[in-house]
């Protein structure tokens, strides 16, 4: 029987010490903790696959919280019955005590909970990652409405311009040249012949 961890962050700029930490108190080997840096919206992440083939049947998987699995509530549900049922692993979720899979031959009845606890916690992390997308829309929405720009910021105009336009328009010159003359590309040229 092996000890294995399992931490996840979101991005690469995020720290995974806490968790880390974590799992080596609970007494998993650095060896044996499998690390990703990548969103928690699907279980494409390479360290989780590799932990994955090597469970087998008594091994326990350590995360510190069931958001470090993963936010999707039907995938959640899929990736612990892989664990639980097919490999025939333990899971222990350290934050939520009522979470750990290897009390389960001694008390039916607590194996009942932790499958009820399990599917309420996965249900509410994707909830939750539900209503910070229509929030962060939300607020996009009325930034834009108040006149907040996105993206970078536009070139001044030059005063160039509204010769090189003339010309253009004239035929004198072409749009290539125009934007090569002002620094821009050729499109940004068109563009602000367009909204001027």
């Amino acid at each position: 029987m092996q000890t294995y961890g399992y931490a996840r962050v979101s991005t690469k700029e995020q720290n995974e010490d806490r968790q880390l930490l974590a799992l080596k108190e609970f007494g998993v080997k650095p060896r044996n903790i499998y690390t990703d840096k990548l969103s928690g919206k699907d279980f494409e992440r390479p360290q989780y696959k590799r932990l994955l083939k090597k469970l087998r049947d008594g091994d326990v998987v350590v995360i510190h919280s069931i958001d470090r699995l993963g936010r999707n509530y039907s995938e959640i549900l899929e990736q612990w019955r892989i664990i639980t049922k097919e490999k025939g692993a333990h899971m222990v979720v350290l934050d939520m005590p009522l979470l750990d899979t290897r009390r389960r031959e001694e008390n039916l009845t607590g194996m009942l909970i932790a499958d009820i606890v399990l599917q309420l916690l996965s249900y509410v992390a994707q909830t939750e990652r539900e209503a910070i997308r229509k929030r962060q829309r939300e607020g996009i929405a009325a930034a834009r409405l108040r006149g907040v720009k996105f993206g970078a910021p536009g070139k001044e105009t030059p005063e160039e311009f509204y010769i090189l336009r003339e010309q253009w328009r004239r035929g004198e010159i072409s749009g290539r040249e125009a934007a090569r003359r002002l620094g821009i590309a050729a499109q940004t040229f068109t563009r602000w012949c367009e909204e001027r």
